[in-house]
């Protein structure tokens, strides 16, 4: 049997071509590269490659942006990582921008005490990344690739994972599997706005969730603070390099109202609070780039001149937009989930390394660093129990029916800014639907962790827990029966009170 790894982008292609040559089934929802978070990263790869740099700095601006909830020993484990998923993409193909003498162009972006942000093509890198490990992929011959094949659920037996139903153009198919591999990416794509592709709503949370896997600090969502405001979806993204770079943030009166370099989370409230008092704002690179702004940033000036925008003489407006899940399947240090032979890495993962807010470009250094190391735990397994018979399946993934009903839902009350009033608003409302749509499912779960922490905290801030606990931080992990119990509960209770008062 296989090792089945479900998803395409950095960190699934990392862990197949890490395998090889053990044979491995890669599982791509689309044809590779296509609707992939991966390959929409502008950013760049943290890495404490500089000479001025040290693991022990970044490791520390990790913790300092994590809010107290980031697991230490991964922080300094993935850090330490950096310099050698640097020299592995190279090695594979990936043409980091360099300068003349071939050394490696570093930026800087917010939180980062030092320029550490690894590029390629100035804000092409995910692309780039991506591009190469197809490639790769497909020249080795150990590695199926399956497209358009969506998982729909993960099979279980007594012993653990035991296989995974996928629907291929359309038609129902089983593979028997004791290793599987989560790699599905996030769950932006239930807000409103989004930068995320729109079918990353959290589909692997589901599977792993309905498979009996733990799921962590589900609570926390970034929401990127300079997303494009051109009446797009998902909302094409303005780097956070591009204030690495020294672009300001102003309103419509051309004033700035915050320090742009600030940790994600500071900016974008202060940019939501901006919003609130019906001012408009915008991302202003005119003095700092002016025209060289279209050799630094391609990628971005393409969207910007698409949208009517050219970002070296016009400021661009902005809207801060749900980016990345912190949270996710619970996993330690090998990428080992709770349930027997699934392992999860990417932003599906929550292995610790981020904890309350993600510090800028850490996302594809854990994609690639877990990538490995979930691959090297594959390999040193011991012989694997055989499969009689596949078990029952679950029903599947259930359809996005309340697609804009869900995602309505989440933008109004699970935003940038929350309290227990909305918080619970959205339970009622999305517990009926969580019965037919797995979109509406993730999105309860999501409710149900950020009610119970009662804090304001990184990505997660509430207006009435407006302080950070003194209480001592505490991550939060749940099963999917625990989250529906809860959920089920106080629904019930609140339909009882509702009655009484009637």
């Amino acid at each position: 049997m296989k090792p089945i790894i479900i998803g395409a982008g950095l960190a699934g292609l990392t862990t197949a071509l890490s395998l090889a040559p053990q044979p491995v089934i890669l599982l791509s929802p689309r044809k590779l590269g296509e609707e992939c978070s991966s390959v929409l990263a502008q950013g760049g790869v943290a890495a404490a490659v500089g000479t001025d740099d040290a693991v022990e700095l970044h490791a520390d601006d990790t913790m300092k942006a994590g809010a107290g909830l980031c697991d230490a020993a991964t922080v300094q484990a993935v850090t330490r990582d950096g310099a050698e998923v640097i020299a592995r993409l190279t090695e594979q193909g990936v043409p980091f921008d360099r300068d003349s003498a071939g050394k490696l162009l570093l930026g800087l972006e917010a939180a980062h005490s030092r320029h550490r942000i690894v590029h390629a093509a100035g804000d092409g890198t995910g692309c780039e990344i991506i591009k190469a490990l197809i490639a790769a992929a497909r020249a080795t011959p150990s590695i199926e690739i399956i497209e358009n094949a969506t998982a729909t659920d993960i099979l279980t037996d007594d012993l653990g994972v035991a296989g995974v139903a996928v629907n291929i153009h359309g038609q129902q198919k089983t593979f028997a599997a004791r290793q599987v591999v989560l790699a599905t990416g996030g769950a932006g794509a239930l807000w409103q706005h989004t930068t995320n592709p729109l079918d990353s709503w959290g589909r692997g949370l589901a599977l792993a969730a309905r498979a009996g896997a733990e799921l962590g600090d589900l609570e926390f969502m970034q929401f990127h603070p300079t997303a494009m405001d051109v009446r797009r979806d998902p909302m094409p993204l303005a780097s956070e390099a591009v204030r690495g770079e020294g672009a300001i943030l102003i309103d419509e009166t051309g004033e700035r109202f915050t320090d742009e370099l600030q940790p994600r989370d500071i900016v974008t409230r202060a940019i939501w609070a901006h919003l609130s008092k019906k001012h408009r704002v915008f991302l202003d690179a005119r003095q700092a780039l002016g025209a060289r702004f279209a050799k630094r940033f391609p990628s971005i000036d393409a969207l910007c001149k698409s949208a009517g925008i050219d970002p070296a003489i016009q400021p661009i407006p902005v809207h801060p937009a749900a980016h990345y899940h912190m949270g996710g399947v619970v996993t330690d240090a090998r990428g080992r989930t709770s349930v027997n032979g699934l392992w999860a890495c990417g932003e599906v993962a929550c292995t610790g390394l981020h904890g309350a807010n993600r510090l800028a470009s850490n996302s594809l250094l854990e994609a690639a660093s877990f990538g490995q190391r979930v691959a090297e735990d594959i390999k040193g397994c011991t012989m694997l129990a055989r499969i009689d018979s596949f078990p029952r399946e679950r029903g599947g993934i259930r359809s996005a029916l309340s697609a804009n009903e869900v995602r309505a839902i989440m933008s109004e009350h699970l935003g940038v800014l929350r309290d227990q009033i909305g918080i619970e608003v959205a339970i009622r409302l999305l517990a009926p639907l969580a019965e037919q749509s797995d979109m509406a499912l993730v999105g309860l779960m999501i409710a149900v962790f950020a009610l119970q922490r009662e804090e304001s905290r990184g990505a997660h801030a509430r207006t009435d827990y407006p302080q950070t606990s003194s209480q001592g931080t505490r991550r939060q992990v749940m099963t999917l029966d625990q989250v529906i119990n809860y959920s089920g509960l106080m629904v019930k209770s609140q339909t009882v009170v509702a009655t009484a008062g009637a």
